[in-house]
């Protein structure tokens, strides 16, 4: 870490990690982009030459060996998360790694013990989480205003097209390690888990409709909640018009979220209570939250003040096992045709994998 306090980032992966880039560079104080990492090395070497970035490398392995590198930010496809990560903290490198941050459980259970035997962080990135609405709500909560849940849904219909999957990793059980339920929908799901807490109970049903893909496409699910309340999950990626949304029913308020695909967990968030009392303290409590950037930038954020004061990371690879115990429990539920009881033990028949064999 360099004296100021700056942590010095590679980013491995310029597809999702230009999004990252973006946000480290309006954190000017907290992080110094140091290396960037792609095998296309035409691409490496123009966002480095654009971002005045010190260093454009192909070689994941030889990067790893830059002592002036203190994080490693893993923006890859997904079947190399959690390889990747194992690496970066073999080398002594902090990880931030883009969902899924595993393949199976087993496989996050593996990262898991690395990073408590490395002395090292590893920041899954869940970015949604950080949306001034979502944010909202969650201050009401810890406030005491909502009361119990009761019925919370969320939807993500979006369009993607044969021109999306024309990525060769993407649509394949073996590199993307899943559809829908672990590369798109896995945000609102997040949502739901960070809001409500784990699911007791899931029960669900997948296919595939709008592409010719070896993953799912399309799926519904009922869940019951640890907190005996009830979850309806849905998802498409054939929906002309793209809509996400979240939708929380509590005793005392409904919470819902704007519908914009991408961005719904920022505001604006339509809160409405059930009685006038609660109206009042619904007033009374937003009027003491204290709102913080979002999404990646948000993220990045709290992850430089976490490392500083040794406090909680933002985001855990716990929050991360729980959102892959979910995607467990819902393909087991899907082929299976039975509702599945969580938490999933060592001993359950997908726990080293939800994908079918090659």
């Amino acid at each position: 870490m360099t004296t100021a306090g700056k942590l010095r980032v590679a980013i491995v992966g310029l597809g999702a990690g230009r999004n990252h880039l973006a946000a480290y560079l309006q954190l000017p104080e907290a992080f110094e982009v140091r290396a960037v990492c792609d095998l296309d090395a035409a691409r490496a070497r123009e966002t480095s030459e654009t971002h005045a970035i010190p260093l454009a490398e192909t070689d994941f392995d030889r990067l790893l060996r830059d002592d002036e590198v203190d994080l490693v930010d893993i923006c890859t496809p997904s079947h190399l998360h959690a390889p990747q990560t194992l690496a970066a903290l073999s080398a002594g490198k902090h990880v931030i790694c883009e969902k899924p941050a595993a393949g199976s459980l087993a496989e996050v259970d593996a990262v898991m013990a690395a990073e408590a035997r490395s002395g090292r962080r590893v920041m899954p990135i869940f970015q949604y989480r950080f949306g001034l609405g979502l944010q909202k709500l969650k201050h009401l909560i810890e406030l005491g205003v909502t009361g119990p849940a009761s019925l919370t849904t969320a939807e993500t219909a979006w369009r993607r097209r044969t021109e999306y999957y024309a990525v060769p990793w993407r649509g394949r059980w073996q590199t993307e390690l899943g559809g829908i339920l672990v590369t798109l929908a896995i945000h609102s799901h997040d949502a739901v888990n960070y809001v409500l807490g784990p699911a007791r109970q899931v029960s669900a049903q997948t296919a595939t409709r709008n592409n010719p893909i070896e993953t799912e496409d399309v799926f519904a699910a009922v869940l019951c909640m640890a907190d005996g309340s009830l979850a309806a999950l849905s998802g498409t990626t054939g929906s002309a018009q793209e809509i996400s949304r979240l939708r929380f029913c509590f005793s005392r308020l409904t919470a819902e979220s704007n519908l914009r695909p991408y961005t719904h967990t920022g505001d604006e968030w339509t809160f409405t209570p059930d009685t006038p009392e609660a109206a009042s303290e619904i007033t009374e409590a937003l009027a003491s939250f204290t709102p913080r950037p979002e999404g990646l930038m948000g993220q990045f954020e709290r992850f430089h003040e976490a490392l500083h004061s040794g406090g909680p990371l933002p985001v855990t690879l716990a929050d991360a096992r729980a959102s892959l115990e979910l995607i467990t429990a819902l393909y087991d539920s899907s082929r299976g045709g039975h509702v599945v009881d969580l938490p999933i033990g060592a001993d359950h028949p997908l726990h080293a994998g939800w994908q079918p064999p090659a």
